[in-house]
């Protein structure tokens, strides 16, 4: 019995970690993508609805092992495969349904317990908080960075200053070629313009 209480104890554990991520992605989606404002209330009702889906999960998997416990029921024969079940693996696939009930119960007391809902939404905050200050606080170095501070500022300056003189300079050069030519030829367009006919007559 000592084994299935940890095993409940364990799948409970992965399946509130779960619960948690997952409010955690709403309230970044809701608060910071979407601008909304925080609501407790909402978020709660959400942490209930996805600790009982998870719930329910937990449940088919029961439901799962027991259908594969009844076709091993009786057999002898080799396994073929991971899968393939045999009379000797009854007692470990009753013990996983057990479990997987377990884990079950426990998280549908879970989301009928409003003190610990609030737990989760409050560490979910916090755990959303944590990610936008790390990404604040990262950009803020690098567009803060200085020359002394930036560990890959000399790698990088010589990276900038190839890509100048690769890529900016060969333009600026070309641009200046092109303006010679523009301009030489409006030159001689102007040097090759034909006398006005009346003054030639003139004179």
């Amino acid at each position: 019995m000592g084994r299935t209480k940890d095993a409940i104890a364990e799948g409970l554990s992965i399946a509130t970690a779960a619960a948690r991520l997952s409010v955690r992605n709403r309230i970044l989606v809701e608060t910071i993508a979407r601008g909304g404002h925080f609501d407790g209330a909402l978020f709660a009702e959400f942490a209930r609805e996805t600790l009982r889906a998870l719930a329910a999960e937990q449940d088919q998997a029961a439901d799962r092992v027991t259908q594969q416990r009844k076709r091993a029921w009786g057999r002898f024969s080799d396994s073929s495969g991971t899968h393939d079940y045999r009379d000797r693996d009854t007692r470990n696939l009753r013990r996983r349904a057990r479990q997987s009930r377990g884990v079950a119960k426990e998280l549908r007391d879970f989301a009928d317990d409003a003190e610990r809902v609030d737990g989760l939404v409050a560490a979910a905050r916090a755990a959303a908080w944590g990610d936008v200050e790390a990404n604040l606080a990262k950009r803020l170095d690098v567009e803060g960075m200085t020359a002394d501070a930036d560990p890959d500022y000399a790698t990088m300056r010589r990276a900038r200053m190839d890509a100048l003189r690769m890529v900016d300079l060969a333009r600026l050069a070309s641009q200046a070629k092109k303006r010679v030519k523009e301009q030489s030829a409006a030159a001689s367009d102007v040097g090759s313009t034909p006398s006005d006919p009346k003054k030639s007559a003139s004179s």
